[in-house]
Formats: structure tokens, sequence, C-alpha cells
């Protein structure tokens, strides 16, 4: 299946990639890992993570997302063909000028990017970001906020998956016309959580949290706002 997101002032057309992808049955659609350049290792989590976050969905949430992920490209058109972009790493970022307006129209479109702060891109992300949205500035999400709030509960926000600066973990976001369009966790690291253990020794009840909240990143991002 090849579907495009088309522009639009709303997420109209995200809803209603939604309803044709479920209309095709399981695995009728992927979700894809953002490759860019700069240096960074944006294939840091490459190999469990994503797809045991699409196993868990699929179980939990009877999404049919295909089991296997996508990497696309920042500049891409491709990008077009997924619903959820997943962007980790510890170092540098670079979009072009290109790339950037091509992620504007993909997230303006109905498009749904997360950053997961694998320690060390913190610095390097924000400036690409506003590349992207120069009118828009990250903002730290209240714990009210329904991404916290969908088939899992996290009334305190995110959960802390590893100690990294021993700084509590924070959720970011960028709100265009009312929607959260990319979501940037910071001092948490859910991408790391979502691996397998002998990726990552992390205790279960860890890793459950990561890909619980994972799960909501995902209910958010195909059903628009409030939890079904």
């Amino acid at each position: 299946m090849r579907v495009h997101l088309r522009y639009s002032k709303n997420a109209l057309c995200l809803c209603l990639f939604f309803l044709f992808a479920f209309k095709q049955g399981p695995q009728a659609y992927k979700i894809a890992v953002l490759k860019y350049n700069g240096g960074g290792d944006w294939y840091a989590n490459l190999d469990t993570s994503l797809p045991n976050l699409i196993q868990f969905c699929n179980e939990t949430l009877k999404t049919g997302i295909h089991p296997e992920q996508a990497v696309v490209e920042a500049g891409s058109p491709e990008l077009f063909n997924y619903p959820f972009i997943h962007m980790t790493g510890h170092g540098n970022v670079i979009f072009s000028s290109q790339e950037a307006e091509n992620l504007r129209k993909y997230l303006m479109a109905g498009g749904f990017l997360h950053i997961s702060d694998n320690y060390g891109m913190n610095d390097f992300i924000r400036p690409q970001l506003k590349k992207i949205f120069p009118e828009l500035d990250l903002v730290e999400l209240p714990f009210s906020h329904p991404v916290y709030h969908q088939k899992f509960d996290f009334p305190n926000g995110l959960p802390k998956v590893h100690e990294h600066d021993n700084k509590a973990p924070q959720g970011f976001g960028l709100i265009y016309k009312g929607r959260l369009v990319c979501f940037y966790d910071y001092e948490c690291d859910l991408g790391d959580g979502w691996e397998s253990p002998e990726v990552h020794n992390d205790s279960p009840e860890a890793r459950q949290k990561a890909l619980r909240m994972g799960a909501n990143l995902i209910s958010y991002a195909f059903t628009g706002y409030e939890k079904k």
C-alpha cells in the first residue's frame, strides 16, 4: 500500500489516512525511523527499539502496524507514506533547508514526529527544530496533556528510563494550530526503554513504562487528541 498525506489546515487528512489504513487489515502501514545528516547516530536503537514498540502496540492497542520498521530520510518524499516518525541519537543533527521544508510540510499535513534524546542530542536538535518551525517554540507539556492519558495513564508525566544527568524527565512539544505535531522526550530515553533486555538491561518495570508511554504516543498520533 502506498498512501500520501496531503496538506490540510487541520488533522482531517491524518484521520482519513488512518481510516483507510485500518480498513486494509493487519500490517497495512508502516512507521519509520528518521535518517538525518550531521554525523549523529540516527541508527542508535535501530535493531529492536521500534520493532518492540510496534509489537506492543499491535498487542495492546490492536493497531495493524507492519512489524518491520521503515527508514526514511528527512528530505525524501517517502516521508509522507508514514504517519509516525521516530528520531533518536546521541550527537549532531543537521537539516538542510530542503529537509526542514519537507518535514514542515509533513507535520502540517498531519504527520507526527517523536524525538527521543539518547543522551547528547539536546543542544543540536533544538536549533534544527527552529528551521522547521521558526514561529514555534518547544514548550514543556503539562501533565494534564492528553498524550499522557491515552490507553495508559501517566499522571506525573514521562517515566524515568535512564539516569543520564540525574535530572527529572521532561516532555516537550511543538504545537501547530492547536495540534501536537512533535513530541520530544528529554532526560528520559524512551527509545532505549523499548530495546530488548539483551540490548539494554533495564528493569522489567522501567521497560514496561517506556513501552506504555510509547503506545500513548502512537495512540495520540493515530487518533488525534483525547483518549478513546
